[in-house]
């Protein structure tokens, strides 16, 4: 009898587990398109070596054109009187978190600004891709999207390029190695089990995130600049296509006056991609990439985009620590579309198709 309720205990708990198992891929499959670890839309372009997206790719709520982006199809060449929006960035950009591609804060602003000028033709290309840092993103805009001859560039990127470059000095500072930890049979087949290890150790992270042991010692005006020369570089060569370029600060989660404990939650995959960051350091980072992205906009003549704090920093509007949730793309898209609205350079660009911009409310 009791041999019997042993099985029968396992039973369920086999049969629990394969549930749980089946509702973490369901929610996975509906929010990203795809239902195991391994992201379905991304590639590796054999022209350029960068990762990108898989042409025409429609599954769940993420859908890419012919061209390889997250966004309609384009007509090329670019016909006579439309203005073309051109979006770069990373997964920020590409905003998997949200419920569609009609909810990704560059469509939204397409969207925004075809409602503010109706006598004026626009169309967008969303050149985001996941994990591009300013190298990607810079090959990426001289190879795939310069050909499309985009009359406006709005860029926004920081949290990948601050992984990248803290983690250089983190490994000089023997912090970090780049030889992976064996992973758990579990973990490579189930994503329940991948999920589970993921916060337990985000857990550590949050309970550590307030101490200096272990953390990198670091100058933030050193460790950003290679991400200003970065930043330059790609801004100029948008300058050389675009009429109108703008970059827009940094958006984080996590924020200066925020308690203890709604920072280390704000903080939670952040400190998941930077384990040797204080939430201290963290937030010196961010500050300090923003920093650079006013200055660079400023010696370049780039409109800058700033209100980054305009978001509101809570479960509504983040998915994470930087990825925007429906509402959190809306937020982000106002800002960029009001600032583009009140610019006389975009202005300008819109006088010339024959349209008078609306006053931004």
């Amino acid at each position: 009898m009791k041999t019997r309720t042993t099985v029968a205990l396992l039973a369920v708990a086999a049969v629990g587990l394969l549930l749980a198992e089946g509702a973490v891929r369901a929610r996975q499959w509906v929010i990203t398109g795809r239902s195991g670890a391994i992201n379905d839309a991304l590639t590796i372009d054999p022209h350029t070596g960068l990762r990108s997206l898989v042409p025409n790719f429609d599954r769940g709520r993420i859908r890419i054109n012919a061209l390889g982006f997250r966004s309609p199809d384009l007509a090329a060449p670019k016909p006579a009187g439309v203005v073309r929006l051109a979006f770069l960035g990373g997964s920020t950009t590409y905003c998997a978190e949200v419920s569609g591609n009609e909810l990704t804060w560059p469509h939204l602003v397409w969207h925004g600004l075809s409602a503010a000028l109706p006598t004026v033709r626009f169309d967008y290309v969303n050149a985001g891709v996941p994990g591009y840092t300013f190298d990607s993103i810079l090959q990426a805009f001289r190879k795939r999207v310069q050909p499309l001859r985009p009359d406006v560039v709005v860029i926004y990127e920081a949290t990948n390029d601050l992984a990248m470059d803290s983690r250089q000095l983190a490994r000089e500072q023997q912090l970090v190695t780049d030889t992976p930890e064996p992973a758990f049979w579990l973990a490579r087949h189930s994503l329940l089990w991948l999920l589970l290890e993921k916060n337990m150790s985000i857990a550590r992270l949050q309970a550590s995130a307030d101490g200096t042991t272990g953390k990198l010692a670091f100058d933030p005006r050193q460790l950003s600049r290679g991400f200003e020369q970065r930043l330059r570089e790609t801004i100029r060569a948008a300058q050389s296509v675009a009429a109108v370029v703008a970059v827009a600060t940094f958006a984080p989660r996590v924020r200066p006056g925020q308690s203890l404990t709604e920072q280390r939650r704000a903080a939670v995959t952040s400190l998941y991609y930077m384990p040797y960051l204080s939430l201290d350091g963290l937030l010196a980072g961010f500050a300090e990439y923003n920093r650079v992205i006013s200055a660079v906009a400023a010696e370049t003549g780039a409109l800058l985009i700033a209100g980054d704090d305009q978001i509101p920093a809570d479960d509504l509007h983040y998915a994470d620590s930087v990825h925007f949730r429906d509402a959190g793309s809306r937020a982000m898209a106002a800002r960029v579309t009001q600032a583009l609205l009140a610019a006389p350079p975009f202005q300008a660009l819109v006088s010339r198709v024959g349209a008078t911009p609306a006053t931004p409310h």
